[in-house]
């Protein structure tokens, strides 16, 4: 049994509005499940597929309060293409942020609910991942990070040091999911999480005990899927198979 990553969950004020902001920032196209629910993926997109993961906004009127723990790095391909990437963002309604970065090459920005993301440096040797070249978890420490999630899912690791650690999807298409060591303690309940599936076949109660026995543990919600948190507090959802 295994799960993979298939899309990220993102809380928003104004669900429709913040997904008409993302959909423009990554070319993507914008359907909705039901009231106060906006998915984005890209335009002729099967899903699930390893080679995008999606973004799902959620309405919900819960402010934020902290910087998230969970960001998405946008990929960019030449000094000129970061460059264009920045100013068309600022265009869309992005503004530069300052999360105690420094002098970085990255340009660090917020969309208009303030939340944070990079736009990567085109030295970055990181290609093909489509728009999205990684998608960020703060945490302690990325070498027990490492180890819970590359059970959890069938991702491949490429890389772990006291730092970060770095997987991607074991067909090696779509994003990175990186671990990044920060000093931030999470508090509170995360505005941007992760959305796991099981493959088809698999029962969603066997691979909650499995994740439970690897360090996850249950979080009781009135939802109709799965909710839990990684070992260090981070909230996942466990979507049915599919």
């Amino acid at each position: 049994m295994a799960t993979r990553l298939v899309q990220i969950n993102m809380k928003a004020r104004d669900d429709s509005a913040l997904g008409g902001f993302w959909a423009d920032a990554l070319g993507w196209g914008v359907s909705s499940e039901g009231p106060g629910v906006t998915n984005l993926e890209p335009e002729g997109f099967v899903y699930p597929d390893p080679v995008a993961v999606c973004l799902d906004l959620v309405a919900s009127a819960e402010p934020k309060t902290v910087k998230n723990r969970v960001h998405v790095d946008l990929a960019t391909t030449s000094a000129a293409h970061q460059a264009e990437l920045v100013a068309r963002l600022k265009d869309l309604g992005a503004t530069l942020a300052d999360v105690g970065q420094g002098d970085v090459p990255w340009t660090v920005m917020a969309d208009p609910e303030g939340n944070e993301f990079c736009v990567l440096d085109w030295h970055d040797p990181i290609r093909d991942t489509g728009p999205i070249a990684t998608v960020v978890v703060d945490c302690a420490d990325p070498r027990a990070m490492a180890r819970f999630w590359c059970n959890a899912m069938d991702w491949t690791l490429h890389k772990v040091t006291d730092h970060n650690a770095v997987l991607r999807s074991a067909k090696g298409v779509g994003p990175y999911l990186q671990f990044l060591r920060t000093p931030d303690v999470k508090t509170g309940w995360n505005r941007v999480h992760l959305d796991l599936r099981p493959y088809p076949g698999d029962e969603v109660e066997a691979e909650a005990a499995r994740l439970r026995t690897l360090g996850a543990t249950t979080i009781d919600l009135d939802v109709t899927w799965t909710v839990l948190a990684d070992p260090e507090g981070n909230e996942f959802c466990l979507l049915a198979p599919g």
